[in-house]
């Protein structure tokens, strides 16, 4: 049965009366503080649940393992029937294997041949390995000194029936497929993978290798943006490109809101004459514009469409990457039912010296060498090369900082945003 979870609500965007610029940890903390999973839930297959997040916790139907077993090749015995010194014991007829238990059981004082990964016979506990045997004549002999329960795994030692296998809200990998398929589990609860259009606003823009006249430009951030969506687990809807025409990028938003969860622009955020998803926002009264204390970036419109969620991003490219991962990133996990998460960072020594201003967080295209993080040569939000460069962003404080080399700064590596 597919469970369709409430519809945000067309202010969750909305700023509190008199804010102007507004700190980037202040509008995380909103972003996270007002968004909740937007995607309708259903069952998968293992073979087809791999990234999709998981929509509810995940009990064990099975123990693994499901008994007891041996952890090698070799003997297996009980422990107690030991004497002193070295032991001699008589072997029994048949052996144990995986998926070929011994029925029997295997007497005090007696030891069996048993095979990695076979289920412990009755009247056994402890397993030699057989590297560390003498045997001849149905008869093993080795040294005193083996620990009781040695070379087993007890029945239920990594999961026992009825506990929690996987937990909700994470994203599914290879090895908890695994995890399911061990505890007996076929089917998992996921989430539907979220929808994001991804439109391109302006009529300067034409797409690349065709003819483009004097002042226009190629669009960059589309299959950039595209490209990010795909890398997040998502799944792109390429809406191609608006021109500077309200009525074009209205048709394009009512499209984008009967397919998908959320729409994902690149320019026309501002308040200019030609900021086209400003205005439609605004004239939707579900719109606010942030203005972001960061550099790259500025302007950041957030609003609803017809109940969609709209991320209005700047239209220059590092500002528009440098808004989605810090931004546009955590807010889709929540909507895609993932929950908040903060990108893994590292402090390092930074291989660069830079006098910063106070009043704006700063993200630096960097990469890390010779174990210290250099940045890109220019600031410039317009430099695509330097995000073609960069293997990640340097975050500096919101305050003034006078950073020489070697002072230790925080570095985000671009997986960490995947």
């Amino acid at each position: 049965m597919t469970l369709k979870p409430p519809p945000l609500r067309d202010d969750c965007f909305a700023l509190p009366a008199g804010v102007d610029w507004t700190p980037v940890d202040r509008a995380l903390a909103m972003l996270q503080e007002r968004l909740c999973p937007v995607v309708a839930r259903e069952d998968s297959a293992l073979a087809h649940a791999l990234g999709r997040v998981l929509a509810a916790p995940v009990e064990a139907l099975r123990s693994n393992p499901p008994r007891s077993n041996t952890a090698v090749d070799g003997y297996g015995f009980a422990h107690a029937s030991l004497g002193d010194g070295d032991p001699v014991l008589p072997l029994v007829e048949g052996r144990a294997a995986a998926g070929l238990a011994f029925e029997g059981t295997v007497p005090a004082g007696h030891a069996i041949r048993i095979l990695t990964g076979a289920a412990l016979p009755q009247g056994v506990d402890t397993v030699v390995l057989q590297e560390d045997v003498t045997a001849r004549d149905n008869q093993i002999a080795f040294r005193a000194g083996i620990k009781p329960r040695a070379n087993t795994r007890k029945a239920g030692e990594d999961i026992r029936e009825g506990e929690i296998a996987l937990t909700a809200s994470r994203v599914l990998t290879p090895a908890d497929l695994a995890l399911a398929a061990a505890v007996g589990v076929s089917r998992l609860p996921v989430y539907r993978r979220l929808k994001v259009a991804v439109i391109s606003t302006g009529d300067e823009l034409v797409e690349p290798g065709a003819a483009a006249a004097s002042g226009q430009i190629y669009d960059a951030n589309r299959p950039m943006l595209a490209a990010l969506v795909r890398n997040f687990g998502y799944e792109p809807v390429d809406l191609g490109r608006i021109p500077d025409d309200r009525k074009a990028l209205r048709r394009a938003f009512d499209k984008a809101a009967t397919e998908v969860d959320v729409i994902l622009t690149s320019g026309g955020a501002s308040s200019g004459d030609e900021d086209h998803v400003s205005a439609l926002l605004n004239e939707a009264g579900a719109m606010t514009e942030w203005r972001i204390a960061l550099k790259p970036g500025r302007p950041l419109a957030l609003g609803m469409w017809q109940g969609t969620p709209v991320f209005g991003l700047p239209g220059n490219p590092v500002a528009a990457l440098v808004c989605t991962l810090i931004f546009a990133r955590p807010a889709m996990s929540v909507l895609a039912g993932a929950g908040w998460h903060d990108p893994q960072s590292f402090q390092v020594p930074a291989g660069f010296a830079k006098n910063k201003k106070p009043g704006r967080r700063e993200y630096l295209r960097a990469r890390m060498r010779d174990g210290r993080a250099e940045v890109f040569q220019s600031e410039g939000s317009g430099r695509i090369s330097g995000l073609s460069w960069a293997e990640g962003l340097v975050e500096l404080g919101d305050g003034a900082q006078e950073i020489a080399p070697g002072d230790m700064v925080k570095f985000i590596p671009f997986g960490s945003f995947t």
